[in-house]
């Protein structure tokens, strides 16, 4: 009989194990989340207080009935960074604000007509692949993240004028942190019981925070720097300003956290064995999240989504506890305040995010095909086999479609052809003119 006990959505956990699963939720988003502000180049303390902010209002507005960890948003890296480059990061701030409040709007819309044409638009042929693209897109970033690709460069030979290839190769003690992380959390996943079974990922980011240490991937000094942070720091607020161009050039990612967000809480549902886009509703989740992206705007952080990588986290160890999700975002807003703490999670470094990610990414993707099989989706119909491969293609093929300044590649491009696709299907059908229907 199996050790790990399914802790549902709505389950009551006693503090002694409500702490300890907080942390790893935590742990799980913080290293995507951090690199977010980085790039963009502000304090990620703002950040990891309205992630937490954001996450308890997302646990509000939907009734607690979503277990859901609001992180940084990749979607609008590219058309922020030339908002930032061109005008500063307060006229980005006014496009995150613009695209949360139509994206609140876009809530509003399916609170009205209802979910029945995802059916239509997204199909199990389509939906199962566009979902295990949100994981399988993400395997090079965790295998980057970790350090365990090497590195191809160009060197000119000045002598001759010739341009001479120079390969990094891979750090071993990189490898090794990496290694004793992704095993630690693999044959845990296993082999732990009791208490153990449900924190395989904080065991495995602790193992290899330590591992780190011990090859000196993290050199004590570094801890030392981050122990010495005054105890109490204060986030960077900022104000936005707003400017028609720059709103137009963010705007399109709607589209992009519009079809990440329904990919997000399909993979959910089928994970808590729920229909979450029915109960407490995707006009519920998607207003709480583009509400909180609003709201992040207005005070100087990034935008923000849901996350993949707690929805990893929630396959793995069977916990679904919004309670555990809202202790994580409390602690979240606690670090964003105590600088030592915030200071000395940030120093975990790459292989340990990399290993962790690595695992649960595979499990979002694994997650993609669940759905095709629990759908018992028919391969011997045409439109479903010619569905599934070419969302596969088109997302794994590395082909772009530019509007503007806005780039649609891998799982949102693949979810759009997709939904043409399954539109022109329909509209077949319709007619009778496909060669697969079922007779009536």
């Amino acid at each position: 009989m199996s050790e790990k006990k399914t802790i549902h959505i709505e389950d009551k956990v006693p503090f002694r194990l409500l702490v300890p699963l907080s942390i790893q939720h935590m742990f799980a988003m913080f290293g995507a989340s951090v690199l977010v502000p980085f790039i963009f180049g502000i304090n990620p303390a703002i950040v990891l207080l309205t992630n937490g902010v954001g996450t308890l209002l997302f646990i509000l507005i939907t009734k607690g009935k979503a277990p859901a960890y609001l992180g940084s948003s990749f979607a609008f890296l590219a058309p922020a960074g030339i908002v930032i480059s061109n005008w500063g990061y307060e006229y980005a701030l006014g496009g995150f604000v613009a695209v949360g409040f139509c994206g609140c709007i876009l809530a509003l819309i399916i609170y009205k007509f209802g979910t029945k044409w995802i059916d239509v638009v997204l199909p199990p042929a389509a939906m199962g692949p566009v979902v295990a693209l949100i994981g399988l897109e993400l395997a090079g970033s965790a295998a980057s993240t970790a350090g365990i690709l090497s590195g191809t460069e160009y060197v000119l030979d000045e002598a001759s004028g010739l341009y001479n290839q120079v390969v990094t190769p891979v750090n071993m003690n990189n490898a090794l942190v990496f290694l004793i992380t992704l095993g630690v959390a693999v044959f845990g996943n296993i082999l732990f019981r009791k208490f153990l079974a449900v924190i395989p990922i904080l065991i495995a980011i602790i193992a290899g925070y330590v591992s780190a240490v011990i090859f000196g991937v993290i050199d004590m000094a570094t801890i030392s720097e981050a122990l010495a942070t005054p105890f109490f720091t204060l986030p960077n607020f900022m104000l936005p300003k707003f400017s028609a161009d720059a709103i137009l050039i963010i705007l399109p990612v709607i589209l992009v956290i519009a079809s990440e967000h329904i990919g997000h809480q399909v993979v959910t549902s089928e994970i808590v064995g729920r229909d979450l886009l029915k109960e407490p509703g995707l006009h519920r989740s998607l207003f709480a999240d583009n509400f909180s992206t609003m709201l992040s705007g207005l005070v100087g952080s990034v935008p923000t989504t849901t996350y993949g990588e707690n929805i990893g986290v929630m396959a793995m160890t069977k916990v679904y506890s919004v309670r555990v999700i809202a202790g994580a975002a409390v602690l979240s807003i606690l670090c964003s305040f105590i600088g030592p703490m915030s200071a000395l999670i940030n120093t975990i470094p790459g292989p340990v995010i990399g290993g962790i990610s690595f695992l649960l990414y595979g499990m979002i993707g694994t997650s993609g095909i669940r759905i095709m099989v629990d759908s018992q989706v028919d391969y011997s119909k045409s439109r479903n086999l010619t569905l599934t491969s070419v969302v596969f293609v088109t997302g794994l093929s590395g082909a772009a479609i530019s509007f503007g300044n806005v780039q649609l590649t891998g799982m949102v491009l693949a979810c759009i052809v997709g939904m043409i696709l399954s539109l022109l299907f329909y509209a077949f059908d319709k007619f009778k003119l496909t060669n697969d229907r079922d007779e009536e």
